[in-house]
């Protein structure tokens, strides 16, 4: 249905397929049949910003729009999939906690470490949440943690799937503002680390008040490198990932294929993945997908209207109205962001807010990377703040445990969360170090 779909189209109104058409055949060619994964989402994207456009008007609105770059979004949703499919993900968390698994609050630091580890491969937060919250909430339960901070704990963690590289939220946003993902994923690199710290350091510090946990068996040299040895194929995907991208051999949508086919490759070597699992997570993926796609699909032409419209000039005449403090400034925008992240999820927001925010940024001489850097960490703040707070209703769907209870024990990460916002929004340095 797709195909005959697309090839009357091409006939019928001539158009050139320069984005999606590469996309799929850059999949084809790794012999991975992820178009499957874009259903509907795909269609009503493409529908949406070039047959009605082309139809109408005889030319596409949005031409400036890297189509291609969309394809990093499934293949990565994709790639986390696999990962959990084939028991790399549980090797993750094994170096994690051989890294830290024998300081005090240990196997707590462990486990926002192997959230890292998983955003660095899936670039996904709800996904993290899933994966890393059936592997460590039981068992941080057992170390002493009450389960609701356990929950929140694997909540915060799971944030860093849109801050740490490759991250979803960044080719979005970079799609959207005509910014290189390449360029947003490394100077996203440090704030991304930032955050993973700041949320270890806040489990430690709580853990120093309430005695949560001991450590258990103290760090031993010849263990890490045993379980560095088991797990250096899962090491190898993000190794691969993200030295790819920033040595500049390939573009994150091709890094994204690289690591779909990596990671079936050694699922299917080591005899973790079958071909049976196939259909289950394309099932999977679309499910994801299908969610994320249609937001993006509607979302640009609005924020087109509203550029069109003039809206953020308007916005920002209005805010520099009121005053003309950079500090008040900058504090109204992280207030509209953290606002907005507690009601609506990221994809939209970003798609909505950052045309609108990012001319008031340049008034007060922000960098366009340090606010892309800045508003998808504070957007991150979102996922454990209620009423939306995705991660939260994912650890309570998977654990049984109240919403509000965990959302009540997720207050101090909320606010360690917030200081990295704040020095991310102040500090440029921090986010433009690498640029130089």
């Amino acid at each position: 249905m797709l195909n005959y779909y697309s090839q009357q189209v091409s006939v019928d109104l001539g158009w050139e397929f320069y984005g999606p058409v590469i996309g799929m055949l850059v999949l084809i060619a790794f012999a991975v049949p992820v178009w499957v994964s874009l259903g509907l989402g795909s269609i009503a994207l493409l529908f949406v910003t070039e047959v009605l456009p082309l139809s109408l008007f005889g030319e596409s609105l949005f031409d400036g729009i890297d189509a291609f770059a969309l394809i990093a979004v499934p293949l990565f949703i994709l790639t986390g999939d696999v990962l959990v499919r084939t028991g790399l993900s549980n090797k993750l968390l094994d170096v994690a906690e051989a890294s830290v698994g024998g300081a005090k609050a240990g196997f707590g630091s462990a486990t926002v470490l192997g959230c890292g580890f998983f955003a660095c491969i899936s670039g996904s937060d709800a996904a993290g949440a899933a994966a890393v919250g059936r592997m460590t909430i039981d068992r941080l339960v057992a170390q002493g943690y009450p389960k609701p901070y356990a929950c929140a704990l694997v909540a915060a963690g799971a944030c860093t799937g849109i801050l740490i590289p490759p991250s979803i939220a960044y080719i979005i946003i970079g799609l959207v503002l005509g910014i290189s993902a390449s360029t947003l994923f490394l100077a996203a690199a440090v704030p991304g680390v930032m955050v993973m710290m700041a949320i270890m350091l806040t489990n430690v510090v709580m853990n120093r008040i309430y005695g949560y946990e001991n450590a258990g068996q103290g760090f031993s040299l010849n263990r890490w490198f045993s379980v560095v040895v088991d797990a250096r194929y899962a090491l190898l995907v993000p190794v691969i990932i993200l030295g790819g991208i920033y040595s500049g051999v390939f573009t994150p949508t091709e890094a994204a294929a690289v690591a779909v086919v990596i990671t079936i490759i050694i699922g299917l070597f080591q005899g973790t993945l079958k071909i049976s699992d196939f259909p289950k997570m394309l099932e999977s993926s679309a499910k994801v997908n299908g969610v994320i796609l249609p937001i993006i699909a509607l979302s640009l032409p609005l924020a087109q209207t509203l550029a069109a419209l003039d809206v953020p000039q308007a916005f920002v005449e209005t805010m520099t109205s009121f005053t003309d403090s950079r500090t008040a400034l900058i504090l109204i925008m992280i207030g509209i962001l953290i606002i907005s992240g507690c009601f609506m999820e990221t994809t939209p927001n970003i798609l909505i807010l950052s045309p609108i925010l990012l001319p008031l940024a340049r008034e007060i001489g922000m960098e366009d990377v340090q606010f892309c850097i800045m508003m998808v960490t504070a957007l991150g703040v979102g996922f454990i703040t209620p009423p939306l707070g995705l991660n939260l209703f994912v650890v309570s769907g998977l654990t049984g445990t109240s919403v509000l209870k965990i959302a009540a024990r997720s207050g101090p990460y909320v606010i360690s969360m917030l200081t990295v916002v704040l020095l991310l929004a102040f500090i440029p340095e921090l986010s433009l170090w690498a640029l130089d």
